[in-house]
C-alpha cells in the first residue's frame, strides 16, 4: 500500500469531503446554509493559517482526510504556551478502513501541532474511534463539560 498525506488548499475539494463526512458521520445532508459557512470558514481559516486539511491517498485514490484548528488561549500550566490544536474532520472511508490510514492521518496533524509548538492537542471522538486515539496517545479527561442547550438556526 502506497500512502501519502498532503496538505488541500483548494476549497472545492475540501467542500466535498466536508460534505461526506457531514452525511456520514452525522446522518444528515448538509443544508446550503451549512454549506455556505463552511466554505466561508474554509476560505478565512485556511488563508490566514488557522486551519490545515489534509487528504490520505492511498494508491492514487483519496482515502480519508482529517484537520487541525490551530487557536490559543490563556497560558496556563497545564498549556503554557496557550497555543492549541483541535482535531477535526478526521474520516477514512469504509473501503479504506482497518489499514493504519486513521492512525496515519491523526499522526500527521499532532506532528504538524507539535512542530508548531501547541502545548494542548485535543479532539472529541465517537466510541469506534476511541482506541485509535489512545493509541496515539490521546487521554480523557475529566472535567470537561459542553454547553448543549445551543438553539439550531
Amino acid at each position: 500500500m502506497n500512502l501519502r498525506i498532503e496538505p488541500v488548499y483548494e476549497t472545492d475539494r475540501l467542500m466535498m469531503w466536508r460534505r461526506e463526512v457531514i452525511r456520514t458521520v452525522f446522518g444528515v445532508d448538509p443544508t446550503e446554509d451549512l454549506l455556505s459557512a463552511n466554505r466561508n470558514y474554509y476560505e478565512r481559516h485556511i488563508a490566514d493559517g488557522s486551519h490545515l486539511a489534509v487528504v490520505a491517498d492511498v494508491d492514487g485514490r483519496e482515502a480519508g482526510c482529517g484537520a487541525i484548528c490551530f487557536t490559543e488561549e490563556l497560558p496556563s500550566p497545564d498549556n503554557p504556551s496557550g497555543r492549541c490544536a483541535y482535531l477535526m474532520n478526521i474520516y477514512v472511508r469504509p473501503m479504506f478502513r482497518s489499514r493504519g490510514i486513521g492512525h496515519e492521518i491523526v499522526s500527521y496533524l499532532v506532528e504538524n501541532a507539535r512542530e508548531k509548538r501547541c502545548d494542548k492537542i485535543y479532539l472529541e471522538t465517537t466510541n469506534e474511534a476511541r482506541s485509535l486515539y489512545n493509541s496515539i496517545g490521546f487521554k480523557e479527561l475529566p472535567g470537561i463539560l459542553k454547553y448543549a442547550d445551543i438553539q439550531h438556526r
